[in-house]
């Protein structure tokens, strides 16, 4: 499917089933889909973020990954207390990197959000936000590290890790006014630190999630395994979770055909963050819903994959965590690095 006729599909899908809901204030493209072309495909592995503007205390449950008229679509809802000010959105990596582009809104019969849009726009790339919204993803990667503790159960431990280390990509992402973005950011991170000729810093991350070392044949077999969970969870998932949209049967091609993809590129470094994520919430989703004793069974090979990311005992997930910590004044350095010699990022 190209890109405008994803668009189109998404577009008609707010108009005709949330427009009309009480509260409603309109709706924006996230993420990628703002950069591509028009005319160009929509990878089957890429959904396309849509995030929903509402009024009042109250947000609706997130719909989650759906296809619509052939696109597969991820919608989330978001109070318009969050996004009052276009102060509120730049200091925000996400939302800044999305509101940015001309063409992201895509319903606004209020005319609420395109002054908002307009404003973040014209300030996005001024040094002051740049530094904010780097500094908000540094500050994120310390409550994960904090958020581990060793009361919890081992997946969400791990869960609290992988992002720990995953947001440090982040804060080099949001330096080179890049997108910060979720499962390809290593990718995204390597091709920023090689084009501003900082490469050599690219270990230091991969070292933060622990496969540095790790070989194709290996990640292979991590995605293989993963497979098999990821069906299992899918089938009992039952309870609310907040990422229950990535434990779907829609959202397979994503998690795991998109992991494929990377692997088959010769990029399997770089999804092994995703297939780590997804590993461990299929066990959380196995823990809370599966019959009793069926979550073992899955045990061995997500072990696996925490050994060969240098994690067998949770004396090595301290361990982890303690090198994130000591390595992030590292981190700000190369993003700092990366800001003074961006001739895009204005005063």
């Amino acid at each position: 499917m190209i890109v405008e006729r994803a668009r189109a599909s998404a577009r008609e899908w707010v108009i005709q089933e949330v427009a009309r809901a009480p509260g409603f204030v309109g709706a924006f493209f996230s993420g990628s889909i703002n950069d591509l072309a028009l005319n160009a495909e929509l990878p089957a592995t890429s959904d396309i973020d849509i995030l929903i503007v509402v009024d009042g205390p109250d947000v609706p449950r997130k719909p989650g990954k759906f296809v619509h008229r052939g696109a597969l679509i991820e919608a989330s809802y978001l109070s318009s207390a969050q996004i009052r000010t276009p102060d509120q959105v730049l200091r925000s990596p996400h939302l800044a990197w999305s509101l940015r582009a001309d063409a992201s809104l895509i319903h606004d019969p209020l005319g609420r959000l395109a002054p908002l849009q307009s404003a973040v726009a014209r300030d996005f790339a001024r040094r002051d936000w740049v530094i904010q919204r780097c500094a908000a993803s540094r500050d994120k990667v310390l409550r994960n590290l904090a958020g581990v503790n060793a009361t919890q159960p081992l997946a969400d431990q791990v869960i609290g890790w992988l992002f720990a280390a995953g947001v440090t990509t982040h804060i080099l992402l949001v330096a080179g006014l890049r997108n910060p973005t979720v499962r390809k950011r290593y990718l995204a991170v390597r091709d920023l630190l090689a084009e501003t000729d900082r490469a050599a810093f690219y270990p230091v991350l991969l070292e933060m999630l622990g496969c540095a070392r790790l070989g194709r044949e290996r990640v292979e077999q991590h995605l293989v395994s993963l497979a098999g969970v990821f069906d299992a969870a899918c089938a009992v998932i039952a309870s609310p979770f907040e990422f229950a949209a990535d434990i779907s049967a829609g959202s397979r091609p994503v998690a795991i055909d998109g992991s494929r993809e990377l692997i088959e590129s010769g990029d399997h470094r770089e999804a092994v963050f995703w297939i780590a994520v997804t590993h461990s919430r299929c066990q959380q989703v196995l823990a809370r819903d599966a019959p009793a004793g069926a979550a073992e069974r899955y045990l061995p090979g997500y072990r696996r994959v925490l050994a060969d990311l240098g994690v067998a005992s949770p004396a090595d997930l301290q361990r982890r965590c303690r090198r994130i910590a000591e390595l992030l004044p590292r981190v700000w350095q190369e993003a700092e690095a990366i800001i003074d010699a961006n001739p895009e990022i204005t005063r």
